[in-house]
């Protein structure tokens, strides 16, 4: 049998993973499911194929495909391609434009003028990077269906448990905080921003938990279609993508920060929204995205749990399988991470060496 412990993105697509495969699975998640203390909620997450990286630009390919197999065995539309937008001197259009032409992946490089006049709704200083294969998964809707085919497909879902430990020797024992107990061969933590809290015999690497700020813009235009996009200037990195339901009845637009969140933890993060990424976020909508209000309409807290290196932990340590695809940019391989752990879980295939749990050593 194996123990899943988390039904966020990774572990309920690690669970239906698993079950479609035929294997015994129970499904452990502390809260209700699709609830909103994590790092997994709400109804808009950029997927997109631009990265420096070479590795992860295979990798998009690779999850692409995943995507459109969940989409297939759950009957629910989750990924809706709406193009993706890469700017600023920061982030290296070129740059990107080189490694995805490497990689095969199709993509268009535009002068300031030719891409203002596709998207006159914002305004570009310099080239820009389109890529169609970009577009916005629906997270709330993605574990949903996780959780629902997991279960049609055998698994059994322990909802309001909260696991409290795991002691292993031959197999591994979970302890839960209702008295019961769970024996298992393996189990698959994937417990998000409570991994760093939650005492296990594995020696975890730094992770870094901080409460994030996201906010909606209406359109000025409802009719016009958004692409996604990331904008790097200096050192600030903002993205944007459609709200989906997330930003209200009209056509909204989700802006916000990368890499400015407050450091906390997830039993004492405040979910109170910083008024000071209010301003800075509304000060660059208003400078870069003039088909936007500046004045949002919704806003909304989670959680980042980041890596020094932004790699991932995805490792197999005697019966425990830890799994963290986290650092801001995890949630549109969540399917794939659910086929990669699930190999990890089954013994069918060893760590990639840059998520292990001992890199940094």
């Amino acid at each position: 049998m194996i123990a899943v412990v988390g039904a966020g993105l990774m572990g309920a697509a690690t669970a239906w993973q698993l079950a479609r495969q035929g294997h015994e699975v129970t499904l452990i998640e502390a809260y209700d499911i699709g609830h909103r203390h994590g790092s997994s909620h709400g109804s808009s997450r950029i997927f997109r194929r631009a990265y420096a990286d070479p590795f992860y630009v295979g990798l998009t390919g690779q999850a692409y495909d995943q995507w459109r197999e969940l989409e297939d065995d759950s009957s629910t539309p989750l990924l809706r391609t709406t193009g993706g937008l890469d700017l600023g001197e920061g982030r290296d259009p070129e740059g990107l434009a080189a490694v995805m032409g490497a990689a095969g992946v199709p993509y268009e490089l535009l002068g300031a003028e030719a891409a203002a006049e596709r998207w006159p709704h914002i305004r570009f200083t310099g080239p820009a990077l389109h890529h169609p294969d970009a577009g916005v998964i629906d997270a709330d809707q993605t574990v949903a269906a996780c959780v629902r085919r997991a279960v049609e497909h055998g698994a059994d879902a322990l909802i309001g448990v909260r696991v409290t430990g795991v002691d292993v020797q031959d197999k591994a024992l979970v302890h839960m905080d209702d008295g019961r107990e769970l024996i298992a061969d393996t189990v698959v933590i994937a417990a998000g921003p409570w991994l760093p809290d939650l005492p296990l015999p594995v020696p975890l690497p730094p992770l870094r938990v901080t409460q994030q700020q996201v906010f909606h813009f209406p359109q000025r235009e409802p009719h016009v279609r958004w692409p996604i996009l990331v904008c790097k200037d200096g050192s600030a990195q903002v993205y944007g993508l459609p709200s989906g339901a997330d930003g209200g009845p009209l056509p909204a637009v989700k802006v916000a920060e990368h890499d400015r969140g407050t450091p906390t933890t997830a039993r004492t993060r405040t979910g109170i929204v910083d008024p000071s990424s209010r301003t800075r976020v509304s000060d660059f909508v208003r400078d870069r995205l003039p088909g936007l209000d500046p004045d949002p309409v919704a806003e909304a807290t989670c959680l980042y749990t980041t890596t020094p290196d932004e790699d991932f932990v995805l490792d197999r340590h005697g019966p425990l399988v830890i799994v963290s695809p986290c650092s801001g940019h995890g949630a549109k391989f969540a399917p794939l991470i659910g086929a990669m752990a699930a190999a990890l879980a089954t013994g069918r295939a060893e760590p990639h060496p840059r998520f292990r749990l001992d890199r940094a050593g």
